[in-house]
């Protein structure tokens, strides 16, 4: 990849100092924020040469904080990221060996150091990713082609993740809906930065809600799979999911959100 092609940052905030913001995730390339907050305005950062562009908006949900930040994106290759986010130094580097090794990539999702306790992924080779393996990918791990993602007229759901209807799932949907209009995808092993551990902005616990959102996740995902898929997902997970609610009821409940999103 040439050295000209600009590397843009898409961060998700809520009510953050931005100053102080750009500091704490060690922000150097082109940026994007949107900061949700309790207000509408705009305000430019130059920088070393680059530029951060802060929209404010009193509206809520992630989805439509990361639509806000693709419908301003200039960028060649757009980085989804989040508030809670430290980038290495290397970042743009890092970035840029990927789509040099990949060519024909329009997306490629990198490696983001999280505690053990949260990690749903960790690329230790380079791989086509495919309707098998996309479910596990969070938003910090894309990274995609601008124009490719224009042409494939793909969007964030606004019905699911932190501060939307539903709980949690946008990434997967996100991901589906980009394979499903013919972006080629790839894991690389490049690493961009670390997370901050925080409590999460959406799971309170295994309960009635936690299981009913995944049941309507699961309609939108797998469609006449998902009550099997969602009976599998409850026996994998039992030990840990099934502690206090049985696992008939767990299950009763994702049937519940599957008919509900069937309407």
């Amino acid at each position: 990849m040439s050295e000209a092609m600009k590397i843009q940052l898409l961060v998700s905030a809520v009510d953050k100092d931005i100053a102080a913001l750009i500091k704490q995730m060690h922000i150097h390339t082109d940026a994007v924020i949107v900061n949700q907050c309790d207000r509408y305005g705009y305000e430019e950062i130059k920088d070393s040469g680059c530029k951060v562009q802060t929209f404010y908006m009193p509206e809520r949900g992630v989805g439509l904080s990361r639509n806000t930040a693709l419908l301003h994106a200039g960028g060649d290759v757009c980085v989804f990221s989040d508030e809670d986010i430290v980038l290495s130094e290397d970042y743009e580097t890092q970035i840029r060996k990927a789509y040099e090794e990949l060519p024909d990539a329009d997306m490629i999702l990198v490696n983001v150091k999280v505690a053990p306790s949260r990690r749903t992924y960790w690329n230790e080779d380079i791989h086509r990713i495919n309707y098998r393996n996309y479910g596990r990918y969070p938003a910090y791990s894309i990274t995609v082609k601008r124009d490719a993602l224009l042409r494939a007229n793909v969007h964030y759901s606004l019905l699911f993740g932190g501060g939307a209807k539903y709980s949690n799932g946008e990434d997967s949907l996100f991901l589906k809906d980009c394979l499903k209009a013919g972006l080629k995808i790839y894991s690389h092993t490049v690493c961009i930065g670390e997370e901050i551990e925080r409590e999460s902005t959406w799971f309170s616990g295994y309960h009635e809600k936690f299981f009913r959102d995944r049941g309507v996740l699961y309609h939108y995902l797998y469609g006449w799979l998902a009550l099997p898929l969602a009976f599998r997902f409850l026996w994998v997970h039992r030990g840990e999911m099934c502690r206090e609610i049985p696992l008939k009821q767990a299950y009763l409940w994702m049937k519940d959100g599957v008919r509900e999103a069937k309407g």
